[in-house]
């Protein structure tokens, strides 16, 4: 039944206010209750909270706190947390043990400060000795002074300052330091060990010393253990017969290997190679460089360029391939030659002989063999070449050309199957010309002069021909002017002749033993029917500069 308001009963409405009134302040109660709970919950649980992490806590606190484990005689101040130790004094902290003959120990600011024999263990092979100790347990640092020692396995490290981190495992110098491992001396200003990795970093004046050798460097990464140094920087490596250089690199002291780079050089006697990268075995001395290398040789002048070199110290030999380039160095001039793959051969001769007094005496010669495999060309201003393979030796100054040579001296050209060259004071003497030898020279676009034999010798003047001796099955064809104007051409078979040149023009023959010749008018020898067997003219071949000797 809905009631209208203007028929509501007012007391029954008061009895409602009461009852909704008193449900709300009942509501209220039992809010306030269940907070106080709460609260009071919370703080039960704070305290058995602090009552169970204070041990633990506490127990924190005494592991970070240095430990005084013995002393003769104890004096201070508890008040002051300041003690005075002396005698046999020895604290413990986090597995390192400290001695000392005495010691000043701020046991409130967990420090100390030892003086006389001081002494530190720290794990298994690590021993720290010094005069003097600054201890900070907090921080786990170590400040040693004077007469310090560090001990690790073989290595022994020696300063007159360090810092030791205990959390860490390192120990630093920077006022001068030295290591000792075995037969390896290391010096420098600053210094860094790690006893965790056992790695050496070294920077400043860096040196090391070994019976073979002393290595000096600006940076320098040393592992005990491998016996193996990383050096950055300008570095110079001096041994007994050799000295080398870079600017990166490694060096295994144990197998004497090591490898460098950034504008390494290896020089040994008379010698020097270099490269972008250069690997070096001590032990065999034998040398490897790659990328712009270059092996000079100052005793003979000869300088050999290539992509790749091997050189052999011991038995002295060298190896270059990869744009393979030997120069030769005169007072003004330069022969350069090209091959697929050169080889240097130094030949000692220690013999005794009898000089014209009767007196013994040691010869102390020595004989540089060059070889040159594949695809030779040579330039020279006064002289160029091309053959398969060629032979130098700087005893006797002599060019040994194999492989169809060819050679070309001013308007002559010069082929045979073999060719000899000798030079004498950087200047071309003589030169032999062995089977189906021909001197040639070009008369016009299509007309050749032709001198052939079976051998022949060229004479030379400041490098001028001047004269050609011809024995064996001789054959001239040469063309005739007068007044500037060809009118024949004389053609001769000689078993022996001899040839007069002179600005690079035959001027004169003289034949020998019966020679048979016919002079024929111009046109009754066709160019192509004016060639003798097996000639051929190679003119296309011919380096014009330097750079053509690359060119195939």
């Amino acid at each position: 039944m809905i009631f209208a308001p203007e028929n509501r009963n007012p007391s029954c409405m008061n009895h409602s206010k009461n009852f909704l009134f008193s449900a709300i302040a009942r509501r209220r109660q039992t809010s306030s209750a269940a907070r106080e709970q709460v609260r009071l919950r919370l703080q039960r649980l704070f305290f058995l909270c602090t009552i169970f992490l204070l041990p633990v806590f506490s127990l924190a606190q005494e592991g970070r706190q240095i430990k005084l484990r013995h002393a003769d005689k104890l004096k201070g101040s508890r008040e002051k947390n300041v003690q005075l130790l002396i005698g046999h004094v020895e604290f413990e902290h986090q597995g390192a043990i400290m001695t000392c003959d005495s010691a000043i120990f701020y046991n409130g600011a967990n420090k100390l400060d030892a003086f006389g024999h001081v002494h530190i263990q720290h794990g298994d092979s690590v021993h720290l000795y010094g005069d003097m100790l600054k201890y900070n347990g907090n921080e786990r640092k170590a400040e040693l002074f004077k007469n310090i020692s560090l001990t690790d396995g073989d290595m022994r490290l020696t300063t007159d300052y360090l810092i030791y981190d205990l959390k860490n495992k390192t120990a630093s110098y920077n006022t001068g330091g030295k290591i000792l491992n075995k037969d390896n001396t290391l010096e420098s200003k600053l210094g860094y060990y790690s006893t965790e990795s056992k790695t050496l970093t070294f920077r400043k004046d860096v040196k090391l010393f070994n019976p073979q050798y002393t290595m000096t460097c600006d940076t320098l990464r040393y592992l005990p253990i491998s016996k193996v140094a990383y050096f950055i920087g300008p570095t110079t490596i001096k041994g007994n017969n050799n000295f080398i250089y870079c600017e990166d690199g490694w060096y295994d002291t144990k197998l004497d290997q090591c490898r460098f780079s950034k504008n390494s050089y290896l020089v040994t006697e008379g010698q020097k190679l270099s490269g972008d990268s250069l690997f070096y075995d001590r032990k065999i001395g034998v040398g490897r460089a790659k990328g712009n290398v270059v092996l000079l040789d100052t005793a003979q002048h000869l300088i050999i360029k290539g992509g790749l070199a091997v050189h052999n110290e011991l038995t002295e030999r060298s190896l270059v391939t990869q744009d393979a380039l030997f120069i030769q160095a005169y007072d003004n001039d330069s022969l350069f030659l090209h091959a697929d793959t050169l080889r240097a051969h130094t030949l000692r001769d220690s013999s005794v002989v009898t000089d014209e007094n009767g007196k013994k005496v040691q010869l102390n010669d020595s004989n540089r063999v060059v070889y040159a495999h594949h695809h030779v060309k040579f330039f020279k201003q006064d002289l160029q070449g091309k053959c398969d393979s060629l032979v130098y030796s700087s005893l006797d100054s002599t060019m040994r050309m194999y492989g169809r040579p060819v050679l070309w001296s001013d308007e002559n050209q010069l082929s045979a199957e073999t060719i000899d060259i000798i030079t004498t004071k950087n200047e071309v003497k003589q030169m032999f010309l062995y089977n189906t030898a021909f001197i040639s020279s070009k008369e016009d676009t299509l007309r050749y002069n032709q001198i052939k034999g079976k051998k022949m010798t060229g004479w030379f003047s400041k490098n001028d021909l001047y004269r050609i001796d011809v024995e064996g099955n001789g054959q001239t064809l040469y063309y005739v002017r007068d007044k500037g104007s060809l009118v024949g051409v004389n053609k001769a078979d000689c078993s022996r002749l001899t040839i007069q040149v002179a600005d690079s023009k035959v001027k004169k023959i003289n034949f020998y033993n019966k020679p048979e010749g016919v002079l024929y008018p111009l046109l009754d020898l066709s160019p192509r029917e004016a060639l003798l067997k097996d000639f051929r003219w190679r003119g296309e071949e011919r380096p014009l500069q330097m750079r053509d000797i690359f060119v195939q």
